[in-house]
């Protein structure tokens, strides 16, 4: 992982909502009008937090049709494991662009 890929998976997991996102979708893969009803937030936000966390890559997603023809979005959790240690950081500095910090706040 680079890290610039470093630098957007944990900004992208430093949101409480974000969170509770994944881990709703690591029990289970859900779509969004239900998981927006398990979490208690609204659709549009939830769609916010889903597309940032599928831009850094843990969250997939596809469409499906229900019987009655209704096209569902269907969304679950990338597996992915993330060691934090001062070697993994140190290799991971090794590799970010120079502008990398204002890349990150800008996507936030």
């Amino acid at each position: 992982m680079t890290g610039d890929d470093l630098l957007q998976v944990l900004s992208t997991l430093a949101n409480p909502h974000r969170l509770r996102v994944v881990a709703a979708l690591a029990a289970e893969r859900n779509y969004v009008s239900q998981l927006a009803r398990e979490l208690d937030i609204s659709r549009a936000l939830l769609q916010v937090h889903l597309r940032k966390l599928q831009a850094a890559g843990l969250v997939s997603a596809d469409i499906e049709v229900s019987e009655d023809g209704k096209a569902m979005k269907f969304y679950e959790v990338t597996p992915f494991a993330l060691q934090l240690t001062p070697q993994t950081i140190m290799a991971a500095v090794r590799t970010l662009h120079a502008n990398s910090d204002l890349d990150v706040e800008a996507r936030r």
